[in-house]
């Protein structure tokens, strides 16, 4: 007997997103209802189905939910500047009455925890969604969640960015209040198990890690894993709104989300019911192993990243200059040549070395000669061979990470810097000719990396457009 899909919300969000990998990984048929399908319909496995459908029109998750007996429910209006509640709820009721129409069997959904729902709107509108949700006659499992630690979630990304940009912190009332956080890893395996879970009716499931900790604990925490010292200066007197706008100015948070964020965090949100543990065979990690594993799996996820992928929803970007994902900076520019791919990643095979880096040669020479006076390496290891590279070689200053002939080579620093550094340039095939796209990667350390990247802003736009440019030059000649 075939498969019946698996019914996801949500895919092109951060929960959704991980949860469609892993259904994919196992083979899973999985249908997508998304309000954008060109944004999921390149990156969806074979098995995975993209329908277009918005969860404010119930007439468009008709053809979705057809022969569908599971479906996860993993969207919110968090983002919304106004009405979220209402937006939240009538999303909610439409599915509800989809769900149950189509004959839908099981709802999985992701809310909030806590219990204190008159002092926290945004919490409020979680829970009534699972309400909504139940009141269909469907079962629902119900997972609640406080702080979802993970690279690229919107609490870990807050933490990182005050722990990362504020030498002194101030820490609002807010910041002592206990929370219970988990890895987002253990959120997508309770999502994941909730799938064959045998259970009879509706169940609310409290989850979280082991450890009760507060944001100023979090931050604290964060920083000591990356090295960094930093103080937190307690004060009373600043109110949801007012960090909101202050989360705004020193985090990549917009003030709105960072209110609705706050609003749900000031408040005590710990687990009251292990019921979660007595039916799941999963046992959460700790504060300390979820933020070093975020650092961790945020390495390999960046390194397996294509720029032009990341802003695919913004159109053709030629050039980013400054750009910040998560804590990186990133200086990326493209050029057309028309020679074919083989040809246009020739010169980037023979970068370094004597074959040099094509433009501004004695900037390059001036600093590898600061970083030996440094204690660095210099340039004086050049490269083991003048055409052909494998992973592992060194080359001047940097050391080849990834490297795929004819498509890709990605460099990692190995000068003296306040941070990480990764140099990439990755050629596509293109009407007439090629792309080639060059991108310069710098993860900062505290304030002083920071310094580091913006006081020489001038001097990379000059190099790193030149060196594209000799690039460009030699592939056609």
């Amino acid at each position: 007997m075939m498969e019946s899909p698996i019914l996801l919300t949500g895919a092109t969000g951060y929960i959704g997103g991980r949860l469609l990998k892993r259904f994919e990984a196992e083979k899973h048929p999985v249908r997508c209802i998304v309000r954008r399908p060109e944004m999921l319909r390149d990156h969806a496995g074979s098995g995975t189905e993209v329908f277009a459908g918005d969860l404010l029109n119930p007439d468009s998750l008709k053809s979705a939910m057809a022969g569908v007996r599971t479906a996860y429910y993993l969207v919110h209006s968090m983002g919304t500047a106004h009405g979220f509640e209402e937006m939240d709820r009538k999303a909610a009721e439409n599915f509800a009455g989809a769900a149950r129409a189509a004959g839908i069997e099981r709802i999985i959904y992701l809310g909030g925890l806590g219990n204190d729902l008159r002092l926290s709107p945004h919490l409020r509108s979680r829970q009534e969604v699972g309400a909504i949700l139940r009141r269909s006659g469907i079962p629902v499992i119900e997972f609640r969640a406080s702080i979802i630690l993970g690279s690229g979630s919107l609490s870990f990304e807050m933490i990182r960015a005050l722990a990362e940009r504020l030498p002194i912190m101030i820490t609002p009332r807010w910041a002592k209040a206990l929370a219970q956080p988990i890895a987002v890893d253990d959120v997508i395996q309770y999502l994941r198990c909730a799938l064959d879970l045998p259970v009879q009716g509706s169940t609310i499931f409290e989850i979280g890690g082991p450890d009760r900790v507060s944001y100023g604990g979090l931050m604290r925490e964060y920083a000591r894993q990356r090295g960094l010292r930093r103080f937190m200066v307690p004060v009373p007197v600043l109110t949801p709104r007012l960090s909101s706008l202050w989360l705004g100015l020193v985090t990549p948070l917009y003030a709105r989300v960072g209110r609705k964020l706050i609003d749900s965090i000031r408040h005590t949100t710990i687990v009251q019911d292990d019921a979660a543990m007595r039916a799941f065979p999963i046992r959460p990690t700790g504060v300390q192993e979820a933020i070093a594993r975020a650092l961790r799996n945020e390495d390999h996820e960046y390194s397996e990243t294509h720029w032009a992928d990341a802003l695919s929803s913004a159109g053709v970007v030629s050039r980013w200059g400054g750009v910040r994902f998560g804590n990186r900076l990133i200086d990326s520019r493209t050029v057309h040549v028309s020679v074919p791919p083989r040809v246009a990643f020739m010169p980037i095979q023979r970068i370094g070395g004597s074959t040099g880096w094509y433009f501004g040669n004695g900037l390059w020479n001036l600093r590898g000669w600061i970083d030996l006076l440094a204690g660095g390496v210099g340039m004086r290891r050049g490269r083991r061979d003048r055409i052909h590279l494998k992973v592992g070689d060194s080359l001047d200053f940097w050391r080849v990470q990834s490297f795929e002939p004819e498509r890709r080579l990605l460099l990692t620093a190995e000068m003296k810097l306040p941070g990480r550094a990764w140099l990439e340039f990755e050629v596509t095939e293109d009407a007439g000719g090629s792309v080639i796209r060059q991108t310069a990667i710098f993860d900062p350390i505290g304030l002083w990396g920071l310094l580091y990247w913006y006081s020489l802003y001038l001097v990379h736009q000059f190099v790193f457009s030149g060196m594209l440019r000799g690039i460009a030059r030699a592939a056609e000649h």
